[in-house]
């Protein structure tokens, strides 16, 4: 549109010169409010994505918490299905022993991860 203007075809007639004037006037305007929609979407765009990355930092912390807590009675139990000899495997009643402990460990870890936060 600027070359329109240096060419004497298109500005011989007044009108068309200050028509042509205001469509580059209004063609400036609407890059300009282009240009601020633009930074605004973008601005949008990485608040929503902050506020994502948040939100799977907090269910990642809280994943993380109950895998550790579902590992405990896991360990247990995997230590005491070895076939060596272990503590209280004489006693009559070992299984319940090692499940009431194991119970108390997995209660005071979640209290534990409860009190820090971590659900």
């Amino acid at each position: 549109m600027d070359k329109m203007v240096q060419a004497e075809h298109y500005t011989n007639n007044e009108e068309n010169k200050e028509l042509l004037q205001d469509v580059i006037i209004e063609n400036k305007q609407a890059i300009a409010m282009t240009d601020t929609y633009t930074q605004i979407v973008s601005g949008m765009s990485d608040t929503f994505s902050s506020v994502i990355a948040n939100n799977l930092n907090g269910v990642m912390k809280f994943l993380t918490s109950f895998t550790i807590i579902l590992s405990l009675p896991t360990i247990v139990a995997s230590i005491y299905g070895m076939n060596v000899k272990l503590p209280f495997s004489d006693q009559k009643y070992a299984f319940g022993l090692i499940m009431v402990g194991t119970l108390i460990i997995t209660i005071l870890t979640t209290i534990i991860f409860w009190r820090k936060k971590y659900f």
